[in-house]
């Protein structure tokens, strides 16, 4: 009884930490299986990324490994470590039994070992090096943050777009060694630990330097540790006792020697991962172009790395100045790396993150600014982005961030009728993103002549995957007739679905549903308190609807001026025209505030640049009146 309640107990605290509904996952397709369980790849909910499932069986032990690992992951966010974002729980419809699953970044699943195996006639030293190198530079990055890792091999290591992926940090051996107490990882362990005399030894820092030496021997031979042998309690003794693999041909001396250093069976005796990376930027740099290596440039800020240099840069300008004996832990600051080929996993992130926000609801205005700090907080260059996309046409997100760089004028002038094309082969490749702008393209008759058949189309399509964006927009279409009938019911329900399901936008267009009858009775105090809802989430249609209500007290007894213009300031700030209107009107005429015809003009031009034919009336009369 008291297993069975420490059992609910990890399942209760697991789920707490991030739990994600099932149902709100589609396309599930099993691409494997593990030690531990079935492995899928899937889509979630407004999301343009991919997303791993991953099964497993539980008990009080494993579930305490999971919580261990999601905390872990709380604390930690780097490139090449693939994220486990938390748990969810399938309910089999016939016998009632709950399968929980993972819910991790999609990462493909090529492990080192396989992509080695596979590639390892095409790989150049180059190649080799830069796989060597994330692999070293992310083990120092946790190192410095105190985490050992405890479980590297290359089976649980993986390459997606050529980028190192690190993944589990010991849970899956963790929870398959609590399952069946066997072991296929023997040549990659700590020898030490196989001593009879040393027990309670615990895998700690230097345990994973030796795994990193085995590893950068796996990387220049291509082939798995003593593939030829079973991996048993004889081998673990050979091991213990000196047994090392032999140096494959034409390495390079340094190189054989560093990983040397690494496996010795004395941890004393193996470098820390600080004097592992430092050797192994000396390798690099002095064996290829190191500036053509890695995107130097696009360093990405990360504290506390210990480096006896603020940076990789003068590491790479004073390297035959110094020792490595000179090298000690010092906590400064370094920057880190991005491969090129990494951009790839950068402009997934960016799409994403752009698709989020517009299925909060959020402005264009603070869409495009979440991309900008996105690009500026990760140490990325906007014009290497750009030229990067420019040589790489071969994906729908790829296509989809050049158009909508072009799109808004991002790096180079606007040019909406390139961002048309490129929307249109993302949306041919089936980007929502992409067919979200399109629609409003369509819509609008930007860059491309109004189309409401298509705008419908495209948005019909959106909603009936579950995207917010897609249900209010639709909404939109039934309520003007874009593409369809005008259908107030359809319009109301449109609404209030992508209200229900957290949309801004959607939260402001049904309290315009309560305030005017649209498809439902009127209710003005039900469309105020929706308008606040939609203005405290940011969205700025929702500050100009409350605006609204405060100055004419619609749906709220106390008319307040002051709090109208407040409200009408910050949504003008936030870019929205009519809210940029309403506040030149406000100036225009003093109306709770001081008169101010120069600010009102101001207003006018704003909202008139956007299209408002009120304001550009207004603005005109204005003018012709100096």
């Amino acid at each position: 009884m008291q297993a069975a309640d420490n059992l609910n107990e990890s399942i209760e605290k697991a789920i707490s930490i991030k739990y994600y509904e099932y149902k709100n996952f589609y396309n599930v397709e099993k691409i494997g299986n593990s030690d531990s369980g079935e492995i899928y790849r899937t889509n979630l909910k407004n999301s343009e990324q991919y997303f791993t499932l991953k099964s497993f069986d539980f008990n009080d032990i494993t579930m305490k490994e999971i919580i261990h690992e999601l905390e872990l992951h709380h604390k930690i966010v780097h490139r090449n470590i693939r994220q486990l974002f938390g748990i969810t729980e399938k309910v089999n419809e016939d016998s009632q039994i709950k399968k929980y699953l993972l819910v991790m970044e999609y990462a493909g699943d090529n492990t080192l070992q396989n992509y080695l195996k596979e590639g390892y006639k095409n790989l150049t030293w180059e190649n080799k090096y830069k796989l060597a190198y994330q692999l070293v530079c992310t083990i120092s990055w946790l190192h410095d943050k105190g985490i050992v890792h405890g479980g590297l091999n290359s089976s649980n290591i993986l390459v997606y777009k050529n980028i190192i992926k690190l993944t589990d940090f010991g849970l899956s051996k963790r929870i398959k060694e609590a399952s069946n107490q066997k072991s296929d990882i023997i040549p990659y362990i700590d020898p030490k630990k196989f001593a009879i005399s040393n027990k309670t030894y615990l895998l700690n820092k230097k345990s994973d330097v030796y795994s990193i030496g085995v590893l950068l021997w796996e990387i220049s031979s291509g082939q798995p540790p003593f593939k030829d042998e079973i991996y048993d309690a004889n081998l673990a003794t050979q091991i213990l006792q000196g047994y090392r693999e032999k140096i494959v041909p034409n390495t390079l001396i340094n190189y054989s020697n560093l990983y040397i250093e690494c496996w010795n069976c004395e941890p004393d005796d193996r470098p820390d991962m600080i004097q592992v990376f430092a050797k192994l930027k000396e390798i690099i740099t002095k064996s290829v172009n190191f500036k053509q290596l890695l995107s130097i440039q696009q360093f990405n800020n990360i504290k506390n790395i210990n480096i006896v240099h603020n940076n990789i840069m003068q590491i790479i300008q004073n390297f035959d100045k110094i020792s490595i004996k000179e090298i000690e832990p010092k906590t400064q600051n370094i920057n880190k790396y991005i491969f090129e080929e990494d951009l790839s996993f950068v402009v997934d992130e960016l799409v994403d993150l752009y698709f989020e926000e517009v299925n909060k609801g959020k402005e264009e205005k603070m869409r495009k600014q979440a991309i900008l700090n996105y690009i500026d907080n990760n140490g990325l260059k906007l014009q290497e982005i750009h030229k990067w996309l420019i040589n790489n046409q071969d994906d729908s997100n790829f296509y989809y961030l050049l158009g909508y760089f072009n799109f808004q004028g991002i790096v180079d002038e606007t040019n909406k009728q390139k961002a048309l094309e490129l929307f249109q082969k993302a949306a041919k490749l089936g980007n929502n993103a992409a067919q979200y702008n399109l629609a409003n393209m369509y819509i609008d008759g930007e860059g491309v002549d109004k189309d409401y058949k298509k705008a419908f189309e495209l948005s019909l399509g959106l909603a009936e995957k579950e995207y917010l964006s897609g249900i209010n927009l639709l909404g939109y279409c039934y309520k003007y007739g874009i593409g369809t009938d005008i259908n107030e019911q359809k319009t109301f329900e449109s609404y209030q679905k992508a209200a229900n399901l957290g949309n801004s936008n959607g939260l402001n267009n049904l309290g315009t549903c309560y305030e005017k009858g649209t498809g439902t009775d009127i209710n003005e105090q039900k469309a105020f308190e929706l308008y606040q809802k939609a203005a405290d989430l940011g969205n700025a249609n929702g500050m100009n609807s409350l605006g609204i209500c405060y100055e004419n007290g619609v749906g709220t007894a106390d008319i307040d001026i002051q709090k109208a213009f407040e409200l009408y300031q910050k949504a003008a700030d936030l870019g929205n025209d009519h809210a940029q209107f309403n506040l030149a009107l406000m100036y225009e005429f003093g109306n709770g505030i001081e008169k101010d015809i120069t600010k009102a003009t101001y207003w006018y031009i704003k909202s008139a640049e956007q299209g408002h034919n009120d304001a550009q009336d207004k603005l005109e009369k204005i003018l012709n009146n100096l």
